[in-house]
């Protein structure tokens, strides 16, 4: 894994914190101090696996003493019944750990699994399935770091990473040009530009003001062949806005390089996992 272990452990505490409150009422008046207890994390369906480092340090901010055992490694295929991971320690920790631990590892499962597909769908053809930045507030590292698992690549992680000229940043500049040029005389030649646009009209003035990458925004099939053919090269092309597993090879086939989705991450459905005492 690559990421900032403090942000990540920032992230769990806040977690930790929303679960646990003023404490477990039940847990702390039902499990002796002492107790120690054995148990796995089971798969309950197929799907891959991400987040397996991340449920670890979720059990070691409840517990240090916690042993955490993985099965298997992220970016595994991983089927129904079968053992992810070990653990054993004081009980009581393991169960106060249990819900936030896998809230995390499901749900990252899930984006990994819904990336994969896509991924999938596309591995005859030449271009890249990215996330977007539609994803839950404060857990974009983590889903972003899913969608890797997965397969596919990231697009932004903050509006600092990028320059991304959208519908609303035309209106506001006065146009497509007036837009891509107050940024070229501002930025270092070193930031590439990347404009958003809906027509054909459109590409054209984004290609003749020097855009080095055009987002196809919403287009149809047609149109954006057109658009592909118009661009012929002289930028990179990102196709973006309601594509879906069932729409994304017609898009894929029209040549663009790059395809955009947002329900890698804002519109998946987590995978079901489970954690047993022994």
């Amino acid at each position: 894994m690559c990421w900032n272990k403090e942000l990540i452990q920032e992230i769990i505490k806040q977690a930790r914190r929303e679960d646990l409150a003023w404490g477990d009422i039940t847990t702390d008046n039902l499990i002796e101090s002492g107790r120690k207890s054995e148990g796995i994390i089971l798969a309950k369906e197929k799907g891959m696996i991400a987040g397996l480092p991340v449920a670890e340090l979720v059990f070691q901010q409840y517990d240090p003493r916690i042993e955490y055992l993985p099965c298997c490694e992220d970016g595994q295929t991983i089927t129904a019944g079968q053992e992810l991971v070990k653990l054993s320690g004081p009980t009581a920790a393991i169960l106060r750990g249990e819900r936030v631990a896998l809230n995390f590892l499901q749900r990252l499962s899930g984006i990994a699994t819904q990336t994969n597909h896509y991924v999938k769908l596309l591995r005859d053809y030449p271009v890249r399935v990215v996330d977007t930045r539609k994803t839950t507030p404060t857990l974009r590292v983590l889903e972003k770091y899913a969608v890797r698992v997965g397969g596919g690549y990231n697009h932004r992680m903050s509006l600092a990473d990028a320059v991304l000229i959208k519908d609303n940043h035309i209106k506001a500049a006065g146009g497509i040009a007036n837009a891509i040029s107050i940024l070229k005389k501002r930025l270092p030649h070193t930031v590439k530009i990347e404009i958003e646009v809906q027509d054909l009209p459109g590409v054209e003035e984004a290609l003749a003001a020097g855009a080095e990458i055009i987002m196809l925004d919403n287009m149809g099939i047609e149109e954006m062949k057109k658009a592909v053919r118009l661009i012929a090269g002289k930028a990179i092309v990102e196709a973006s806005g309601g594509i879906t597993d069932q729409t994304v090879r017609e898009v894929a086939a029209t040549g663009v390089d790059i395809i955009s989705v947002g329900a890698l991450t804002h519109h998946i459905r987590a995978l079901d996992l489970s954690l047993n005492l022994l």
